[in-house]
């Protein structure tokens, strides 16, 4: 396979909200250019982008598909995305080794909150965009409308290349306004003729022509000038302006095609080649320090792994983009991140699950790999000598958690490893054991983002489980002082236990004055793993319980912490005083006092006004204005709190804080509501009082008998 330096590479991510045609797009282009001869469909199970069986049992892209074209001697990398933003990571991952975004839309519906959502991933990465209205053959296609949508949503940035002469069933014409000619596609697509624009078309397409030109021109002072001079630019002036303004995000062009019909996408690729930004083009990469990294194949190696997938029979797939230098099959490279040296063996271009062997691939490109033994997505791997990291992939926080059973206890250890497997494939589906709540949480984007994991563990794997709602992380408090104590005795022959302790506890809040009611002897202030404070103060006087005893009583009063007296919460926010207590000569020992501290804590706390303590989140709901109310009166069910409500283009954004309990299959909820066109984002916030009657529910529920001095 020919090698091509990074003047002749560009790097496209199909982006797209569901059902736009990506993944048809994508077929096109491999047809076009000669790598596939035949095209796929989505009903056949026959793409070359969704290859994989779960994609090919949905009917929708689920994995971001690493792909290539050579057109025109220019190579063209292609990575067709997912359009749900439950798979939100593949889309980022992509987007952050593109260098040119094209984000096709649905000709019946313009931009869609799917392609807002994609929009926001584009602005993060300040990537050129192309837009690409596909599906101009369906009955119900309007060109103008999603033109117009789109300027509305993304400004007056959006210029059109191309309009369709007869949308419809009956499209088979295209006005090109860069090169002021006619395609006219036959039945089955393909290569079209070229035409003269006919009479009736003259006048308009002359007109958004001029526009073309003028928006061009103004991105270069040059070419200002030019066309002042010459009251146009001819067509290489107008591609240098173009490139100039989709690498500063002034630009964005837009063409019309079918891929379903193969008619438009080969003139796209065509510009993809002559004017999109190959990676010299485009910005610097960034290092984790700062540093601007050129793509330069005369320096040492550098490759990013933008993407793990592990095949089975066949081991871990590793893709990346070379950043500066060469890689060879024969290249041994340094993991950042590990210090671990990776050799090469073997080096691919890939199409979907073809892997297409290449003696090198140079700066710039974009290839795959088999079996590095410790490097994964989101690392770097250097030259000896040249040590950089490159700014690490920041993935979307999860907005959905489960617990996972497993539905044969054998299968309880299998599960967490297998878990840690798909992770490493798709770092926004993570996983953990909670200690506190003793379950195995899977925490994800969304419903969809589940099913997936679901079926890979029962299908890939053959593990069975449940998907469960986890509980809720409470915290316990108290809301007054109290004292109290306890006498730990036990006698059984030989020596015997003996310790008392006398405490009193108080709620613990910031800046609170030193106790004055005890003579304080010591004092350690913790902060506490599951958040919140501990003060413990040691105000023994005249000896009465041996120095010696005080770290026991200390570790008693963590444990009971560790196991609140209300639900079994973590309790927080608490200072105890030991003031007194009794010890014996001989009977006295480590475990009679922390004992004693252990019980006479428990006691003082169930007495001083126990407070259960619930997480709150903040929420931020991204919704169009018309269905606000919904949104909100289902919040209001949710016991949420609406903090303030923004404007962000065409949408409303709601802030609230709402109890995580209430929040269960919220994502789903949403999207039932508001039809797939809200969205949300949800962070946890802090620790807020229980009201009493849900916690006197709970905390029968957990102890079987109401709260003492609740």
């Amino acid at each position: 396979m020919k090698i091509y330096d990074d003047k002749h590479i560009k790097n496209i991510v199909l982006l797209g909200a569901p059902k736009t045609g990506k993944t048809l797009l994508a077929e096109d282009m491999l047809f076009e250019a000669g790598i596939t001869h035949r095209r796929g469909t989505i009903e056949g199970k026959n793409t070359v982008s969704d290859y994989h069986e779960i994609e090919q049992e949905r009917g929708n892209s689920v994995f971001a598909t690493v792909l290539h074209t050579e057109w025109r001697d220019y190579k063209i990398n292609i990575i067709d995305t997912p359009g749900f933003d439950d798979f939100a990571g593949e889309m980022i991952a992509s987007l952050r080794v593109a260098d040119t975004c094209v984000v096709a839309i649905n000709a019946q519906h313009g931009a869609e909150v799917g392609t807002d959502l994609i929009w926001n991933y584009v602005k993060q990465f300040d990537k050129p965009v192309i837009f690409a209205v596909n599906q101009a053959d369906h009955p119900k296609a309007d060109f103008d409308k999603a033109l117009a949508s789109l300027k509305e949503h993304y400004g007056n940035a959006v210029i059109q290349m191309q309009y369709p002469l007869n949308q419809g069933e009956s499209f088979n014409s295209i006005i090109d306004l860069l090169k002021m000619v006619m395609y006219k596609f036959s039945t089955t697509g393909g290569k079209p003729e070229k035409l003269p624009i006919p009479d009736s078309e003259k006048e308009k397409a002359d007109r958004l022509h001029n526009e073309l030109v003028e928006k061009a021109a103004e991105n270069d002072e040059k070419l200002m000038e030019k066309y002042f001079e010459k009251g146009t630019l001819d067509e290489d002036e107008m591609r240098e302006g173009l490139k100039l303004g989709m690498v500063h995000h002034d630009l964005f062009p837009v063409f019309v095609m079918s891929g379903k019909k193969n008619m438009g996408t080969g003139r796209m690729m065509g510009f993809i080649d002559n004017v999109a930004p190959s990676p010299i083009d485009a910005k610097p990469e960034k290092t984790s320090s700062g540093k601007e990294l050129t793509f330069d194949r005369n320096q040492p190696a550098v490759l990013f792994i933008f993407k793990t997938h592990l095949e089975p029979n066949l081991g871990k797939l590793s893709y990346f983009k070379v950043m500066s230098g060469e890689v060879t099959p024969t290249s041994e490279l340094i993991n950042t991140q590990t210090g671990s040296v990776e050799r090469f063996h073997q080096l691919f271009i890939m199409d979907g699950k073809a892997r297409n062997p290449v003696e090198k691939l140079v700066a710039g490109d974009i290839g795959a790999t088999l079996k590095l033994k410790d490097t994964f997505t989101n690392q770097t791997l250097h030259a000896k000598g040249f040590e950089v990291e490159v700014e690490p992939i920041v993935f979307p926080e999860p907005r959905m958690q489960v617990a996972v059973i497993a539905l044969s206890k054998n299968d309880d250890e299998k599960i967490g490893e297998v878990l840690g497997k798909i992770h490493q494939e798709d770092p926004t589906l993570q996983v953990g054991f909670s200690k506190e709540l003793k379950q195995l949480i899977i925490s994800a984007q969304g419903e969809s983002h589940l099913t997936v994991c679901k079926w890979f563990l029962e299908n890939l794997y053959k593990l069975h489980v449940d998907f469960v709602t986890p509980r809720i992380s409470y915290r316990e408090t108290i809301r007054k002082p109290m004292s109290a104590s306890y006498r730990h005795k036990k006698q059984s022959g030989g020596a015997g236990q003996f310790g008392e302790v006398y405490i009193k506890i108080e709620p613990y809040y910031e800046g609170m004055p030193e106790p004055t009611e005890f003579s304080v002897r010591g004092k350690e202030f913790i902060d506490l793993e599951w958040g919140g404070k501990l003060v413990f103060y040691n105000c023994i006087v005249g000896g009465v319980i041996d120095a010696r005893f005080i770290p026991s009583i200390l570790k008693g009063v963590m444990e009971k912490m560790e196991e609140g007296p209300i639900t079994g919460s973590y309790v927080r926010d608490v200072r105890v005083m030991v003031h007194d207590g009794k010890m014996h000569p001989v009977d006295s020992n480590d475990i009679s006092f922390k004992i004693a501290g252990m019980m006479a804590f428990k006691d003082a706390f169930m007495k001083a006004e126990p407070q259960l303590l619930e997480p709150i989140c903040d929420l931020e709901i991204k919704v169009p204005e018309e269905i606000m109310g919904d949104v909100m009166g289902d919040l209001q069910t949710r016991r949420a709190l609406i903090m303030g409500i923004d404007t962000s283009g065409n949408y409303q954004v709601i802030k609230a804080r709402a109890p995580l309990a209430e929040l269960d299959k919220y994502s789903t909820s949403l999207r039932s509501i508001s039809q797939g066109r809200a969205s949300f984002t949800q962070r946890f916030a802090d620790y807020v009082p229980v009201p009493f009657d849900l916690q006197q529910k709970l905390a029968k529920a957990t102890v079987g008998s109401e709260l003492v001095g609740a």
